[in-house]
């Protein structure tokens, strides 16, 4: 049995050469998402950055759900942002997904082929709490 489990793997030939997240070491490591984004299927990532803050960390839950984990076992957030102007309502939006306390986090600028302006990646312990 690996000690290693691997979730959301990606197909062969993918553009995006990563896992979902990892489960190692009771922690769950989740990759960075941004919010959902299929306009042929009526999905778009949010009409103002604290909207995408909403899809975006909506994502990341249903990633932890599927490792077996949760946002409120989340020790550590990162949280990327395309343009610093939207910084203060990307924060404003964030508390708010963290009502038992607020993990450590730092945040950077990012620039990767998309239109998303905000994106997370975190650790978080894994299991049910207890």
């Amino acid at each position: 049995m690996s000690d290693i489990v691997f979730f959301g793997q990606p197909e062969a030939g993918s553009p995006r050469p990563f896992s979902a997240a990892t489960v190692a070491g009771g922690l769950v490591f989740v990759s960075g998402h941004s919010a959902p984004h299929d306009p042929a299927r009526g999905i778009h990532r949010g009409a103002t950055p604290a909207e995408e803050v909403h899809n975006a960390l909506g994502r990341v839950a249903e990633i932890l759900a599927e490792a077996g984990s949760s946002l409120d076992r989340v020790v550590q957030m990162t949280m990327l942002i395309t343009d610093p102007a939207d910084y203060a309502a990307c924060n404003a939006a964030y508390v708010t997904h963290f009502p038992g306390g607020l993990p450590a986090r730092h945040t950077a600028r990012f620039g990767v082929p998309t239109e998303a302006r905000v994106a997370f990646s975190c650790i978080a312990l894994a299991g049910a709490a207890s």
